[in-house]
């Protein structure tokens, strides 16, 4: 059964075949019609006018040179019509018999008329004696002019007759149509014909192409069912190179995207339960020792309140980093955007890790850059963070700064553990740690150890319109670099 848009395909094929044919037909039965009737009235008033020639003088003999493919049957007529009415008088009671003989030979009706409009012969022997001046056309004629008609698939010619320069009469004739009639009833049934050989061809092209084309569309639709059912593996044929298969690749790209998002949702949800979890833990277990007695104990209380405000603070940092990750995604993240020195934010961020064990060298001089400084403080210390907490004691973290004419490079470089190739790509994905063992090490940072650190920190240079990469080697340490638009 042919689906709903196979049929439309195919009609849609028909349909504009049918109107084609419709109107190439329309155009080719009217130019021959318009042909056959042009050159029947061309013989009809060559028989006329060869008719009025031998009225006049059965003596004379009638020549003509054939200039068209329309009087190329009429060079015959001319003797025929000669020998019908030769050595015949207007006056002569033969000129009925020679007009009753023009028009059985020639299916014509002939009716010879005088001056006065009077009939004297016609081959019908029907109006002989009867007065027709009041008819246009022999009105017309009897003023020397001639004069053709076509009324009720009839065409009828009238032509004067002259001895000398005087109108002695007219010729008028009529001859049906028939042949003409015949010519085109055949060609309609050929044409009628031929429209529905086509039109049958053409549905089975249309067919096998509809087919072609609704095929994929409807491996689509399952694929797309498949999916909304949580299946990402539906074998979809992608290899055309036509719009179907554009849209073929599309969808599966779609489709993995969809998947990623889908996981990636998963392991946050997932994640941010355990992260969530862990400090809500420690908090409950603080003030159910609290409660159990040791808030009469001075020491004991200031030690929990303050792991309490520790925990509580780790908290806050954790839905803080959320809600940037989440504007971020939804294109809402806020940046307030001004000229400062990034030299000195670079030195203030290096001033506020002091007091850890590890040094830190700013190098670089006074550079300018446009971006939001509050946000790129948060990816200074986030970076400067991860390096300190990976680094020996006793090492230095270096920072370099490097301006360009339209952007400027931060460059901030430890001596730690490095990073294994294989984590190297997965670093700045939402709470991936690649050290599980070194993954809750204190820190200040934001996402306090969750993972999130250099996620915010990619997050936020995109949005100012800068790239952040990494490169690590174990055992040598790693870098990281970010760039910055220049002021």
């Amino acid at each position: 059964m042919l689906s709903r848009l196979t049929t439309r395909l195919v009609l849609s094929h028909l349909l504009v075949i049918a109107i084609s044919m419709t109107l190439l037909s329309f155009v080719l039965l009217s130019l021959v019609q318009g042909y056959f009737e042009q050159a029947l009235q061309q013989s009809l008033l060559t028989q006329a006018r060869l008719t009025a020639q031998a009225l006049i003088s059965s003596e004379t003999t009638i020549t003509q040179t054939i200039t068209s493919p329309a009087q190329n049957v009429l060079q015959q007529q001319t003797n025929q019509v000669t020998a019908q009415v030769q050595n015949v008088s207007p006056n002569s009671t033969s000129l009925s018999d020679a007009t009753i003989r023009l028009g059985t030979e020639f299916d014509t009706r002939v009716r010879v008329v005088d001056p006065r409009g009077i009939v004297q012969a016609d081959s019908a022997n029907t109006d002989r004696g009867k007065n027709i001046s009041s008819d246009p056309m022999i009105a017309a004629a009897l003023r020397g002019q001639e004069q053709t008609r076509t009324q009720n698939d009839w065409i009828f010619v009238a032509v004067p007759f002259r001895r000398g320069e005087t109108i002695i009469g007219a010729v008028y004739l009529g001859q049906p149509m028939n042949d003409v009639a015949a010519v085109l009833t055949d060609m309609r049934v050929r044409l009628l014909v031929s429209a529905a050989v086509s039109l049958v061809l053409s549905a089975l092209v249309g067919l096998v192409l509809a087919r072609a084309i609704a095929r994929p569309v409807r491996e689509l639709t399952r694929a797309a069912n498949q999916l909304a059912q949580g299946k990402f593996d539906y074998p979809l044929d992608a290899r055309s190179t036509d719009e179907l298969g554009e849209l073929a690749r599309a969808f599966r790209s779609m489709s993995h995207d969809l998947q990623h998002t889908l996981q990636a949702r998963t392991d946050l949800v997932s994640n941010v339960s355990h992260e969530l979890r862990t400090p809500l833990t420690a908090i409950k277990g603080l003030v159910e020792t609290l409660r159990d007695g040791a808030v009469d104990d001075l020491n004991a209380r200031d030690k929990f309140l303050a792991s309490i405000e520790g925990e509580t603070d780790r908290l806050i940092r954790l839905v803080n980093d959320l809600l940037i990750l989440s504007r971020a995604d939804s294109h809402a993240l806020a940046l307030r955007r001004e000229s400062f020195d990034l030299t000195e934010l670079a030195q203030s961020c290096a001033d506020e890790l002091a007091p850890r064990q590890v040094n830190i060298d700013v190098n670089g001089k006074p550079t300018q850059v446009y971006a939001d400084p509050d946000r790129i403080r948060q990816v200074l210390v986030n970076l400067l963070d991860n390096a300190i907490r990976y680094s020996p004691a006793g090492e230095t973290v270096r920072v370099d700064l490097a301006s360009r004419p339209t952007e400027v490079t931060v460059s901030i470089q430890d001596r730690g553990p490095g990073i294994p190739l294989a984590d190297q790509a997965r670093v700045f994905e939402r709470f991936y740690r690649a050290d599980k063992s070194r993954a809750r090490i204190p820190s200040i940072s934001s996402g306090g150890g969750a993972g999130l650190g250099l996620s915010i920190a990619q997050t936020i240079v995109q949005a100012h319109g800068g790239h952040i990469e990494l490169t690590s080697h174990e055992g040598q340490g790693t870098t990281v670099r970010f760039t910055l638009p220049a002021a």
